[in-house]
């Protein structure tokens, strides 16, 4: 990345070797480079910061070189410790107290001590201290170290709080289809909530806007369309196959049309999916405005995931070169991921469970605050599970309850749009699991899926190639790592598209 090889070069000056990036401050066309060492520094060092930042500054900007002497005070990386261990090892933080924490700031660096309980000790693997020690070394100067020790301690108990009872959940919204054009002749009255497709359900219409059409061939050189759909609650991806009859007409859809899809709801491969069998022109009312349902208010207060500020964004986007639009930076969403044990979301069937939920808030067109978190999980991961995410059952030892996690993400995500790679499949689980405890997410969603096949042609449209198409390196299937890296990607597409999408 250009950050890295930035501060590289940065610390080839002797009294910038240990040298960290705080910030860049940019107004009108200058852009104001803060950089914080621990060592004494000459003006032959200051120059040399001035002419590396001057050769990174993107065209049009004047560049300014602000260089501050930091040292690190013990009760700051005792603050950063507990902060990263609540945010990238929550199982961790759950037997960690503050008390718990020492540090010792040295000469050109330091080290900090953990103390955790003999049971916990043996379910913490070692890489947490590598991890925790690379954190601080881009956040302080110098070179840190770590230990855990070893303390005999009584695990607490976590504070509930008294929570109104659950309204009952109501089954799906619909609203009439108007404008109805025939193509296929489904002849529909009414379509359901994208949102509300949790469930299997025979001939059903969803109808909206075409967001993305192109044409396949199946093995047997049968063409068929994958289309996407989005109504303002949700977005849908659909595979159509077409009669003859009808062939060049569907041929002559575009993005922007509003359509309706009629056919079943049903499982596949344990998976909800919508096999349409007729389309026609059709779209929701003018003005259409979808129907909230009660729910439980929004906690007074976190209780088990407390989220905390994003750490290094702008340091990742501050050679950026295209800006943001003033309708993306006057809205606020919450970009999720989650692992599960499965891909399992149909409550009709055997629902997997959540192990793990990762979310960052964009806020004033900033990633600005992050949600990270183990979940508690009642049966033993697969041998598959383990696997692609690296999570074991060890890992979520001391990890919080679902019901718990659902509240504070309901919180964390209240007043926000949701965005996803794949939303639909994150948000039908979150939804599973947030109406078993009363909370109903029914917030507007975005699928950087969809958008990317709108705004990007690639051989296909996972996350990590999407990823690879804007240079964005991540550790794939976990969840913060992926819900950080989508919102990368959705910020970026947004740039492109110089604006949200329908």
């Amino acid at each position: 990345m250009k950050s890295r090889a930035y501060l590289e070069e940065i610390r080839g000056a002797e009294g910038l070797k240990r040298a960290v990036l705080r910030k860049i401050e940019v107004k009108g066309t200058t852009a104001t480079f803060y950089l914080a060492t621990d060592l004494n520094y000459s003006e032959e060092d200051a120059a040399h910061a001035q002419e590396v930042t001057a050769r990174y500054t993107p065209a049009g900007f004047t560049s300014a070189v602000k260089i501050m002497k930091a040292v690190p005070s013990e009760e700051g990386i005792r603050r950063a410790v507990l902060d990263l261990l609540k945010t990238r090892f929550p199982a961790v933080a759950a037997f960690v107290e503050p008390e718990d924490v020492e540090a010792i700031v040295e000469s050109g660096g330091g080290h900090f001590i953990v103390g955790i309980g003999s049971a916990e000790q043996a379910l913490t693997p070692p890489s947490v201290l590598d991890k925790l020690c690379a954190e601080l070394g881009k956040q302080f100067c110098g070179v840190w170290y770590g230990e855990f020790r070893k303390v005999e301690k009584a695990r607490g108990e976590i504070e509930q709080e008294e929570l109104p009872p659950a309204e009952p959940v109501r089954g799906p919204r619909f609203f009439p289809v108007c404008e109805y054009g025939e193509i296929d002749g489904g002849k529909p009255q009414n379509a359901v909530y994208i949102a509300d497709l949790v469930k299997e359900m025979q001939g059903v219409t969803v109808c909206g806007v075409i967001s993305f059409i192109a044409e396949r061939m199946t093995k047997n050189e049968k063409p068929y369309f994958s289309i996407s759909l989005s109504d303002g609650t949700g977005q849908l991806r659909v595979s159509y196959f077409t009669k003859k009859a009808t062939l060049e007409k569907i041929r002559g859809l575009k993005a922007g049309d509003s359509v309706c899809l009629t056919g079943d709801n049903e499982l596949f491969n344990g998976s909800l999916s919508f096999r349409a069998k007729f389309l026609d022109y059709g779209s929701a009312p003018k003005d259409f405005v979808p129907e909230s349902r009660p729910s439980r208010p929004v906690p007074a207060k976190y209780r088990t995931v407390f989220p905390s500020p994003a750490s290094d964004f702008v340091q990742a986007a501050m050679f950026g070169e295209s800006v943001l639009p003033e309708e993306f930076k006057q809205k606020e969403f919450v970009v999720f991921d989650l692992e599960t044990t499965g891909l399992n979301c149909a409550p009709g069937g055997a629902m997997d469970k959540i192990i793990e939920v990762g979310a960052v808030k964009i806020k004033d067109g900033q990633i600005c605050e992050k949600f990270s978190t183990f979940v508690a999980c009642p049966v033993k991961l697969s041998i598959e599970i383990v696997r692609l995410t690296g999570i074991t059952d060890e890992m979520l030892v001391g990890a919080p309850d679902i019901k718990d996690v659902v509240a504070d993400f309901y919180k964390f995500a209240s007043g926000c749009y949701l965005v996803g790679h794949n939303v639909q499949f994150d948000y039908k689980f979150m939804r599973y699991y947030g109406e078993a405890e009363g909370y109903l997410f029914d917030q507007k969603q975005y699928d950087t899926v969809t958008f990317s096949q709108e705004m990007l042609r690639l051989s296909n449209y996972k996350l990590n190639t999407v990823a690879e198409h804007f240079g964005f390196s991540f550790n794939h299937h976990r969840a913060y790592d992926d819900a950080f890296v989508t919102a990368k990607i959705f910020m970026e597409l947004v740039k492109m598209k110089k604006g949200l999408p329908r």
